[in-house]
């Protein structure tokens, strides 16, 4: 790394530039402790407070995470969700070329949630199948699943039929297309319950996902509360003009 003090350019944005290029092109893996702000300041003969700001802005940017009493390290790699498309969780990691699977928190059949009968389009004698899962990629947790799927589609479902892609299981057994969905995203802290989960730490941004998915001909099939983590996740969306 090169530190030109008569740059126009900032020394902190200097060395920015610097570690982000060492993190994409590989120069600096996933999970490596980097030299502290002492370090690099006496090697680059600059002040403390130049590297704290360049090392702060990573940290913010997702480029680097601090473990408190170890150090600052490069963070992996965030997956990039499309806003635009409609996948199973299954589904997804498979495009990624990872593979996906589910620990099995919770699963029972009850008589539909109140606040749950209006996205659902059901009444007050109705029974869902209630399934919490932490999901899985590569064995390393990436979100927690709160799935209400109405019995009428279900069928004869089991913990069985987990084991798979759940959209591939309801339209096999409907015989109907999932077409669209429509969904709520907020910005959020986790939980003690979701840290532990998702093996974070309490407070760690989380990103949570309210999802009422449809088939074709506009009949609900499944209400899904997601809590993904924020140190993984980040979302893209295409617009156009």
């Amino acid at each position: 790394m090169f530190i030109d003090k008569q740059s126009p350019i900032p020394m902190y944005h200097q060395i920015m530039e610097n570690l982000k290029k060492q993190i994409e092109d590989g120069t600096l893996s996933p999970d490596t402790l980097i030299p502290s702000e002492r370090e690099y300041a006496e090697r680059f003969g600059i002040s403390r407070m130049t590297v704290r700001q360049a090392l702060s802005n990573l940290v913010n940017e997702g480029y680097l995470y601090r473990q408190k009493g170890k150090g600052t390290f490069v963070s992996r790699k965030k997956f990039e969700q499309p806003l635009q498309g409609l996948t199973s969780f299954t589904e997804d990691m498979r495009q990624r070329g990872l593979k996906a699977s589910s620990h099995l928190i919770d699963f029972k059949r009850i008589a539909c949630p109140e606040h749950l009968r209006p996205a659902l389009q059901l009444s007050n004698s109705d029974t869902v199948y209630e399934l919490k899962r932490i999901r899985l990629a590569n064995d390393e947790p990436m979100a927690i699943e709160t799935s209400y799927i109405p019995e009428t589609f279900a069928g004869d479902f089991t913990k069985a039929h987990l084991t798979g892609s759940l959209y591939e299981y309801i339209e096999n057994n409907t015989g109907l297309a999932i077409a669209h969905a429509k969904q709520e995203l907020e910005a959020n802290v986790a939980s003690k319950e979701e840290a532990h989960l998702l093996s974070i730490s309490t407070g760690t941004p989380v990103l949570s996902i309210a999802r009422t998915t449809y088939f074709q001909n506009d009949l609900p099939f499944e209400f899904v509360l997601s809590v993904y983590r924020g140190d993984r996740y980040k979302l893209i969306h295409t617009m156009e003009r």
